[in-house]
């Protein structure tokens, strides 16, 4: 999906950039709940019935005393700058030092021919001191701030948000916490994670919510009407040490089996309908 280089000092190699991510989303299309018809969007001067075509709308910014600032394609390419194709590794930072908050998509960078070694050189580089390169990179015209790490022999290239686009913990009215916890409780609990460790599997976990949707698809295309089931909160627990102490005592395994079971789409009563048209 992009061509270019890295360049770290002196020592700049050719790489290719692919998505390891993808958008798993269900798309809906709008329609006229009278006769399914599907509706469609058209643009308008706000001050006028006649429809604008597409290759007569261009883009504005709009000031704080309402004024709208125009600007063209070409205006905006230049405030990008020019697009160099290259990752500019700037410093190399602990890995432990970077909050996963500041991670937004990642990718992994593959070397291209002639740049093998260097690639190499820096993947084993990165994994021996636990560093990760921050640098910048133009992707779709936009610069983007990225970090370059080892993981499993390979590059990976996350983007990233500046610091700016991260709302300051201290402007969010988070409740204040309770008491601390009991020696006995802070032991308990302890005793729970234990119990409930486990491996990461990725695999294990599936959307629940997106297949309960296609569920959903599927038998109402087949004539079916889905009626969810309402399944109340969990209630609150008005004694911590006593629910720690039915944790261990293996409940938690029966309310988990409870709450897969409420999942959207499980637990509902479906019965015959005529399919809409």
């Amino acid at each position: 999906m992009w061509n270019g280089t890295v360049a770290f000092g002196e020592v700049v190699f050719p790489v290719k950039l692919y998505a390891v991510a993808q958008e798993r989303r269900v798309r809906f299309r709008e329609v006229h709940l009278a006769d399914g018809g599907r509706i469609l969007h058209k643009r308008f001067v706000s001050d006028s019935d006649t429809e604008v075509p597409s290759e007569r709308i261009g883009r504005a910014f709009e000031l704080s005393d309402g004024e709208l600032v125009v600007i063209d394609e070409g205006e905006l390419a230049a405030a990008h700058g020019p697009n160099e194709k290259v990752i500019r590794v700037e410093h190399f930072v602990p890995a432990r030092q970077i909050d996963p908050i500041f991670y937004d998509r990642p990718y992994v960078l593959g070397a291209q021919a002639g740049g093998e070694q260097a690639y190499r050189l820096l993947q084993a580089a990165l994994a021996k001191r636990q560093r990760v390169g921050i640098g910048r990179f133009t992707l779709r015209t936009r610069e983007q701030l990225v970090a370059l790490a080892s993981h499993e022999g390979a590059l990976r290239l996350y983007t990233m948000r500046f610091a700016d686009q991260l709302v300051d913990s201290g402007e969010l009215e988070v409740p204040t916490l309770g008491r601390t916890p009991t020696a006995r409780e802070l032991e308990m609990a302890e005793r729970l994670v234990d119990t409930l460790a486990a491996p990461w599997r990725p695999e294990a976990f599936e959307d629940r919510h997106r297949e309960a949707v296609l569920a959903l698809i599927r038998q109402k295309a087949e004539g079916v009407e889905v009626v969810a089931e309402v399944v109340p909160a969990p209630a609150e627990t008005p004694d911590l040490l006593a629910a720690l102490e039915a944790s261990l005592a293996g409940k938690p395994r029966r309310r988990r089996r409870a709450a897969h079971n409420a999942a959207p789409g499980r637990g509902a009563a479906a019965k015959p309908r005529t399919r809409s048209r």
